[in-house]
């Protein structure tokens, strides 16, 4: 299993700092849990391939494409800095 593990500063909260871990299998396109922390408390949820296919193809984005860009969002980490908001909510 692959884990990675990122600061994140939500534009709902920009003083505020999140840990966002990711965790997946095989490719995150086959699913993925979440793991969101506040330093406090923890969240944590899971996101189906069924999930990803079903959000690709509401957002008329080809699937390949989908999970790129969940990439490039939820593992690249500095990388990504400023490319990406993040809401919680």
């Amino acid at each position: 299993m692959e884990k990675t593990l990122n600061r994140i500063h939500p534009v709902s909260d920009p003083e505020a700092t999140y840990f966002l871990q990711v965790s997946w299998e095989k490719d995150l396109g086959a699913g993925f849990g979440v793991t969101l922390s506040d330093g406090q408390c923890a969240w944590t949820g899971a996101v189906s391939e069924a999930e990803i296919s079903r959000e690709a193809a509401d957002m008329e984005m080809k699937r390949e494409k989908y999970v790129e860009e969940l990439k490039k969002a939820l593992i690249a980490g500095e990388e990504s800095v400023g490319k990406y908001n993040f809401t919680i909510s």
